[in-house]
């Protein structure tokens, strides 16, 4: 919950960020993203191929997603006060993919 005085963001405040500006939006607070190091550059790399192959080996439906990713974790059409951008998302919900990214009902961590 915001502290007394402190605004509440939406998405709209997210979209408004100036180009190549990144940041999630967490109960309605804005919480900016540093640049990724190279290190974890690699790393993410090697997991979401890792994850892919997996998938692939298994005759899966899931896709994977590296960041950047719009994941919108509740409902479309509610005053939306979280976005996020996790590393890597696996989607098996295909329902819940559009050209914005993963909207709802999310779970796991």
């Amino acid at each position: 919950m915001p502290l007394p005085n402190q605004k509440t963001y939406t998405i709209e405040d997210i979209y408004a960020l100036p180009d190549g500006e990144r940041a999630e939006l967490i109960d309605g607070q804005i919480y900016y993203m540093a640049p990724p190091s190279t290190t974890h550059q690699r790393v993410l790399n090697y997991l979401n191929t890792e994850i892919n192959l997996y998938i692939r080996n298994k005759d899966g439906k899931c896709e994977v997603f590296p960041a950047p990713f719009s994941v919108y974790p509740e409902l479309e059409g509610e005053d939306i006060k979280i976005y996020l951008e996790p590393d890597i998302s696996v989607i098996c919900d295909k329902g819940k993919l559009d050209e914005k990214g993963c909207h709802g009902g999310l779970t796991g961590s």
